[in-house]
């Protein structure tokens, strides 16, 4: 006994040996009652320092798992144990509803594609890890601990941290939103604050219009909500107006999902004109829309083109999703709401039920690296290097792809279309075999189409492996189209 202990390192020693006799205990190896090893005695069996047994024994006093008799020694104390309960077991699978079954079918992590070390994978559109600031990070970080620490730690407030809610404003304002009548509601990240409208939002219809294709997040949560999805094909500088206004007049929808800005999938940016009309036709037909506001940031080319919020002036029909994760760092799970103030009050409350708050600590971090003047110059470098990718990228597709159609205006990733009639996820099998991997298209559909697409993610690719994956995808396009 006590000859198997080994100590890892990273963790104190004495932390070490209370957990191990702590498990001791509740496996009842030993029992009630038992004596303990004296601590010199234990200290040569565990080959650890005499003061390490000490401040174990005394741990597990304060526990109240073991009691000293003066003179004596450390004894095990008598635990109450709970009464035994029959043994049972239930078939979970049955007791999933289907909002669970719909969650676990549509998860990509647990059903899409599984890569093999040293596989050159363009599956991921997550910033570069090797771009992050740390060193601007930890000061930010440090900063904010060293000016209120002790209420960082505590419980913060559901609506969000006051002072990053009031630069967020100010830097949604910057990007040519009308502020009155709006407020802003930090969340946990796009994903949350999708949940959190749709959740607050009165199903009259049950539909949503949005692009096709379009994000697959937002897919996932619009079914796992019971909405049906209407789908409005792509042109080079964004949604089809026609095909929308047909939709519009053919049925009422409860609001319509846009993602203007470096659209995930197709990295279209919708032109400025485009955005007048669609916000026109959407304002006639009454038809409250939620922005994405996906990688606005990321613009490699032209002038700057505002957000759908700031084309509504005063207006209250545009809900906005704002984040950092695909600018910043991911890690910081801070995200948040611009919308009509009525709008905010409700989903505070509604958040306040579901997670209390977003992390004040992460929060904080945000708003310090903010303040300290650092966004902008992380996005100078960011920009450029993944312009020079992006260019890199683009001129490898051209270089060897038999595509149809390449999008993709800024942003992390590219979108090809092949020839209708193709399969990417055909020609995944067989690129995987040959040690490369793409996110096929069909899955950003909302109606089973685009099979003939794909979405290649570059920003986590070194030059050598973009030239190299690509080459190996258009040998296997080719050799595979020229079949069919």
């Amino acid at each position: 006994m006590y000859q198997d202990f080994k100590l890892v390192e990273g963790r104190p020693a004495y932390v070490q040996v209370k957990e191990y006799l702590k498990r001791m205990i509740m496996k009842s190896v030993l029992q009630p009652h038992q004596k303990l090893p004296s601590t010199r005695e234990l200290s040569e069996l565990m080959s650890v320092s005499r003061n390490t047994i000490i401040s174990a024994y005394l741990g597990l006093e304060e526990e109240g798992l073991v009691y000293t008799v003066k003179g004596k020694g450390s004894y095990i104390a008598q635990i109450t144990a709970s009464a035994a309960a029959p043994s049972w077991r239930l078939d979970w699978q049955e007791r999933m509803n289907e909002q669970a079954r719909m969650a676990e079918a549509m998860d990509l992590m647990k059903h899409g594609i599984r890569a093999e070390r040293g596989t050159i994978s363009f599956t991921s559109i997550a910033p570069n890890e090797k771009l992050f600031d740390l060193g601007n990070v930890k000061r930010a970080f440090l900063d904010r601990m060293a000016v209120e620490g002790e209420v960082l730690l505590n419980y913060g407030y559901a609506k969000g941290y006051k002072p990053l809610i009031d630069l967020l404003k100010q830097y949604m304002e910057q990007k040519g939103v009308d502020l009155a009548g709006k407020d802003l509601l930090i969340t946990n990240g796009f994903t949350e604050g999708l949940d959190l409208v749709l959740s607050s939002l009165t199903k009259r219809s049950g539909a949503v219009i949005c692009e096709n294709p379009t994000h697959h997040t937002a897919i996932k949560n619009l079914r796992l909500h019971g909405y049906e999805i209407t789908g409005i094909g792509m042109e080079r500088d964004g949604i089809d107006l026609e095909q929308l206004e047909q939709a519009l007049r053919r049925q009422s929808f409860d609001c319509a999902y846009l993602v203007p800005s470096y659209h995930n999938p197709t990295g279209i940016v919708m032109s400025p004109e485009k955005r007048l009309e669609l916000m026109k036709l959407l304002t006639r037909y009454q038809v409250p829309v939620i922005e994405d506001g996906f990688n606005e940031e990321l613009r490699y080319s032209g002038s700057h083109v505002s957000p759908l919020i700031a084309a509504v002036g005063q207006g209250n029909g545009v809900i906005y999703l704002g984040s950092f994760s695909k600018v910043l760092f991911p890690g910081l799970r801070v995200g948040w709401v611009l919308a009509d103030q009525e709008l905010i009050y409700y989903l505070e409350s509604l958040k306040r039920a579901r997670s209390i708050h977003t992390s004040t600590l992460d929060q904080s971090i945000l708003y310090q690296y903010l303040l300290n003047g650092n966004l902008d110059k992380y996005l100078r470098k960011a920009r450029t290097e993944y312009k020079r990718k992006y260019e890199w990228t683009k001129q490898c597709c051209e270089a060897y792809l038999p595509y149809n159609r390449l999008t993709g205006d800024g942003g992390l990733h590219l979108f090809v279309s092949f020839s209708e009639g193709a399969d990417t996820r055909q020609l995944l099998e067989i690129c995987k075999q040959r040690g490369v991997i793409f996110t096929p298209g069909d899955i950003f559909h909302t109606d089973g189409t685009g099979q003939h697409t794909m979405r290649l993610g570059f920003s986590r690719v070194s030059d050598e492996d973009i030239e190299a994956g690509i080459r190996i995808i258009g040998e296997a396009a080719r050799e595979m189209f020229t079949q069919t």
